[in-house]
């Protein structure tokens, strides 16, 4: 049985410019064959047993020739497989695509291409550059801006039509031939001072911009040490950047952020960070072991409208009890007879997420908030559940024990993701970390779990970011310093603590 092929273009880099079809592809793939212009954060929208083949296609320099490519993508799909074929960009603008669905017909392989936003769009637009405006360019013309290397005769590009006419001019794969670009315009009629741009990691938070005019285009690429992937744009366009250029002024542009996090949750904190400008290092610390056939679990559901109150401290706590519920052939109307609490805005969102807005959610997100809510209306007649993760904090079952009935569920346990130490260690040790984030204290201590007390050392010269008094503590005891504490215990405010610090630095600056 013949499987199925998907050319898919994943845009110019930026992880949310992807087509929702593009990543509903993603998701049903049995395999994924990828370049490395597409963002590998893709890769994680798959489902486990999925295969991944790194194929390269860096310029001059691929892992697989394309022949070889072609190739793979038509036998895996011989295999029966689902295969969605990875490209940077539009599939079908310069990215081969049209010599990989030709292989595919020619052998009756079933095939859809799922178009992606190419980078002579999406990147201009990130750097500013308006690819057309009415008063500028009305049209505009994507050259290759490098020959076949296959020995076969390329069609000889129009130098002299490039040269006159009025639109712009977006070279791919330029850069090794920039000075006979140049040239070739200039000598076609081209004005010298025409306005050039290099967008080098176009819509990535890493992304580059360098202004030149055709002249001394090759020079200033050469001063500026441009290196592919790179877009060459050339055109009167280019004097709108000033005006226009939104991406590079986002306030966490270029930041490279740490984010410390569990992982089988999607981040939150790491979504804002790229939303920012800034690029998010996720390391996950710890893997999320959910307790299977939990008996404790089902006795206390089938008798959950005996309590009063019910406690929940993470979103995990609050995934698995609902997932539980469901599954035992109940929803939310059991819970009437209880009030819900939240320990903290995400774990509240989760429960929103599940039909319920929290009853309780203090207004300091930690477990001696909830506690101070909780003190003086609670009494002897009231019984309290808490589903949680086995080792968390004992502070709310020690003090609200002393007041009431409380049963305590161990729903599931965190345990160090050692995966991830090299890594870690890699990124601990990168000049270029602007910020280390905890969001926990159980992360802080997982972290350092994970990269082994011995190389504590490696955090003390850098700029660690609390959410909060109980997490400050926690990286205090290990002798590290907390750079900034967020003002509320939430995300948000973490990320206020850095934005604030970055404005207060380019305040500085221009003193």
């Amino acid at each position: 049985m013949k499987g199925k092929v998907y050319l898919v273009g994943a845009g110019p880099g930026d992880y949310k410019l992807i087509t929702l079809k593009g990543i509903e592809c993603i998701r049903n793939a049995d395999v994924i064959v990828y370049d490395r212009l597409a963002n590998v954060k893709y890769l994680e929208e798959a489902k486990k047993d999925c295969t991944f083949i790194n194929v390269g296609k860096a310029s001059s320099n691929h892992i697989l020739p394309q022949d070889d490519i072609n190739r793979l993508i038509a036998d895996k799909a011989l295999e029966g497989k689902i295969v969605v074929r990875l490209k940077g960009g539009d599939p079908y603008v310069f990215g081969r695509g049209g010599e990989e669905a030709e292989l595919l017909r020619y052998e009756n392989i079933d095939f859809e291409v799922v178009p992606g936003i190419t980078s002579p769009i999406g990147g201009l637009c990130y750097a500013g550059i308006p690819i057309t405006h009415r008063d500028h360019a009305s049209s505009f013309h994507i050259i290759t801006g490098h020959p076949r290397k296959d020995g076969k005769e390329t069609k000889e590009i129009n130098w002299n039509a490039l040269a006159n006419v009025k639109g712009t001019l977006v070279f791919l794969m330029g850069i090794a031939n920039l000075k006979n670009i140049s040239e070739n315009l200039i000598k076609e009629g081209k004005d010298k001072n025409t306005p050039v741009a290099f967008i080098s990691w176009a819509t990535r938070s890493n992304q580059r911009v360098v202004t030149a005019t055709l002249e001394n285009a090759h020079e200033a690429a050469i001063k500026e040490n441009v290196k592919p992937p790179t877009l060459i744009v050339v055109g009167s366009v280019i004097n709108l950047r000033e005006k226009l250029n939104f991406f590079e002024e986002k306030p966490l542009f270029g930041k490279n952020i740490v984010v410390t996090r569990c992982r089988t949750q999607s981040s939150a904190l790491a979504e804002k960070i790229s939303d920012m400008g800034g690029n998010p290092i996720e390391i996950p610390t710890i893997k999320i072991q959910k307790v299977e056939d939990n008996k404790e679990l089902e006795v206390e559901i089938n008798k959950i409208k005996d309590y009063t109150y019910i406690l929940f401290s993470s979103k995990n706590a609050v995934d698995i009890f609902f997932d539980k519920l469901n599954e035992m052939g109940y929803d939310s109307r059991v819970l009437c007879n209880s009030k819900i609490c939240a320990v903290g805005g995400e774990t509240a969102k989760a429960i929103k997420s599940r039909g319920i807005i929290a009853d309780i959610v203090p207004q300091k997100y930690v477990a001696e908030g909830l506690y101070e809510e909780l003190k003086d209306i609670i009494n002897e007649n009231d019984k309290i559940l808490i589903p949680r993760a086995k080792n968390a904090r004992d502070f709310l079952i020690n003090k609200l024990s002393e007041k009431c009935y409380i049963k305590e569920v161990i729903t599931y346990e965190s345990v160090i993701d050692n995966d991830k130490k090299d890594f870690a260690i890699e990124v601990i040790e990168d000049e270029q970390v602007d910020y280390i984030t905890f969001a926990s204290s159980s992360t802080v201590k997982n972290f350092i779990t994970l990269i082994g007390e011995e190389n504590l050392k490696k955090l003390k010269n850098k700029n660690i970011i609390s959410i909060g008094q109980i997490t400050s503590k926690t990286i205090e005891d290990f002798g590290l310093e907390v750079y900034r504490e967020a003002e509320v215990a939430t995300i948000d405010s973490m990320i206020d603590a850095i934005s604030n610090n970055e404005k207060m630095q380019m305040g500085e600056l221009t003193c």
